[in-house]
């Protein structure tokens, strides 16, 4: 008997040593890199809302539960507590491996260079250990009692067990929810939701994307703005494009092209004129007349367009659309761009229209946040990204007797372009968020993506840097990202974690 006990009680001291060694070194791992451990909590499924907390009471719980193991009055606690903190990291990982939209590591030193099925087994091993010490602490300490003393410390760890899977299920459930709907400005990178595919020079700097239909990619250049270079998707069989058109004297300032299904469309704001025609001649030979001046437009369809002018009071910005087959043609949204310093500056940003969820969306530069519309310009709701501007930072002076604003300082950008493709938004930010650290965003630019059915924050992705040229413009489809990123023009592939986004949306919408 009394060997039998010796052996139960090496057997316990074993374990102990075993959970000495593991929770030191796990704690003096994070905290040696305590940054980097942040950062990988930030971009867990589980716990980026609680990162901040998280980070610290982890490492402070193990250190803990040494000091419990060592002394041998609280040894018993201190198995009892590595069972539940050892358990919850169990649930932990099973959640991330099967629920979560995506796989992180927050482990630190020689055990981040496990793959996450042996470190599930891993934790099951030390779960399992703890669960024998503490059966086996019960046997030796309780000789001569009744064997329903034996069943104490079953229920002891059931219970344990449960309340440590509820925990983490909780913390999931609601940070979740926090991430995507109260984002406290924490970004999630996900592993590649979108690969370089294919790259091409295209020689110069001038080009604008003015369009995709038909899996061909348009390309306008502003120096020549009736010459459109195209492409098939993969950035092959490159075509020279002449656009037929007499411009007679119209007085041209700025003239683009939007190519959108079977219509090719020539603009400037600054004549106002807006013509049309049709791709399969590429002559545009119709005006679609009566729309005031504008900064900037977007095909809704083939008569209908959302455009910004701006007001006869004080030149501030609004919204509106123009409808050429109707009495009448325009009609200002005037209560969709709202003020917050001068009205023109404050209000900048770029007008979007998705063909596929058939909603205007308006992007602030200055401020987080988004407008979403329908095509008639009926306000459906004002979204926000992740960031924390919520007022514009800039400064404005006014000169020759307030007829004229002009920016003091240079402005605080929060987004600096965009895209949308079906119901999701995908936005150039300019601002860093928590547990982002300098060096990526020395080399990438940051793309937030959203979806706009739900108004809620998906993930992030960089697109990097090209010869230390930095992402103008992008346009989204269904597969694939475009970039124009100095003279190159780079397709990044979408993978599935954003395919699955963008294919729940079209199955929602059928």
């Amino acid at each position: 008997m009394k060997s039998n006990i010796n052996i139960k009680s090496v057997t316990a001291e074993s374990i102990c040593l075993l959970y000495i060694l593991l929770f030191v070194y796990a704690a003096v791992s994070k905290l040696l890199d305590f940054e980097n451990f942040q950062v990988q909590l930030g971009q867990s499924p589980l716990l980026s809302a609680y990162a901040l907390w998280v980070s610290w009471m982890v490492p402070i719980i193990e250190i803990i539960i040494v000091l419990l193991l060592i002394i041998p009055k609280f040894r018993s606690l201190g198995f009892l507590a590595a069972f539940n903190l050892m358990a919850m990291f169990t649930v932990y990982i099973f959640i991330v491996l099967h629920y979560g939209s995506f796989v992180p590591c927050s482990c630190g030193g020689i055990l981040e260079k496990m793959s996450w099925n042996v470190h599930i087994v891993f934790n099951i091993v030390f779960v399992l250990l703890a669960a024998l010490a503490i059966v086996l602490r019960n046997d030796f300490s309780g000789v001569g009692k009744q064997n329903q003393n034996h069943k104490r410390p079953i229920k002891k760890l059931a219970a344990s067990l449960v309340i440590s899977t509820v925990i983490i299920i909780l913390l999931f459930l609601s940070s979740e929810e926090i991430m995507h709907h109260d984002n406290p400005f924490i970004r999630r990178y996900p592993q590649h939701p979108a690969i370089l595919y294919q790259q091409i020079d295209l020689k110069f700097n001038s080009y604008y994307f003015a369009g995709y239909t038909n899996g061909k990619i348009y390309l306008g250049n502003y120096t020549n703005p009736l010459q459109l270079l195209s492409m098939d998707s993969s950035l092959q069989n490159q075509q020279n494009i002449k656009i037929s058109f007499d411009p007679k004297k119209i007085p041209f300032q700025m003239a683009t092209i939007i190519v959108k299904g079977p219509t090719v469309y020539l603009k400037d704001g600054t004549v106002p004129a807006v013509y049309k025609g049709s791709i399969k001649d590429w002559k545009i030979n119709k005006q679609l007349k009566g729309i005031p001046y504008f900064t900037q437009a977007v095909a809704i369809d083939s008569l209908t367009l959302a455009f910004r002018s701006n007001d006869g009071k004080n030149y501030g910005n609004i919204l509106g659309i123009f409808v050429s087959d109707t009495t009448p043609k325009v009609k200002y949204k005037n209560s969709l761009l709202q003020k917050q310093i001068d009205g023109v500056f404050d209000t900048d940003g770029i007008l979007l229209y998705s063909e596929q969820a058939n909603k205007i969306v308006y992007l602030y530069f200055y401020r987080n946040e988004f407008i979403i519309a329908d095509k008639t310009g009926k306000l459906d709701y004002r979204g926000q990204t992740i960031d924390t501007t919520t007022k514009a930072k800039i400064k404005v002076s006014y000169l020759n007797n307030h007829s004229e604003r002009k920016m003091s300082a240079p402005p605080f950008i929060v987004n600096a372009n965009a895209a949308v493709y079906e119901n999701l938004l995908f936005v150039h930010s300019k601002i860093k968020g928590k547990f982002e650290n300098d060096k990526i965003w020395d080399q990438a630019s940051i793309i937030d993506v959203y979806n706009l059915n739900n108004n809620s924050y998906l993930l992030s992705f960089p697109l990097y840097n090209i010869a230390d040229k930095k992402l103008d413009s992008f346009i989204v489809t269904s597969k694939y990202l475009y970039a124009i990123i100095g003279n190159e023009l780079v397709a990044y592939e979408l993978k599935t974690i954003l395919k699955k986004e963008i294919k729940s949306a079209g199955l929602k919408d059928n």
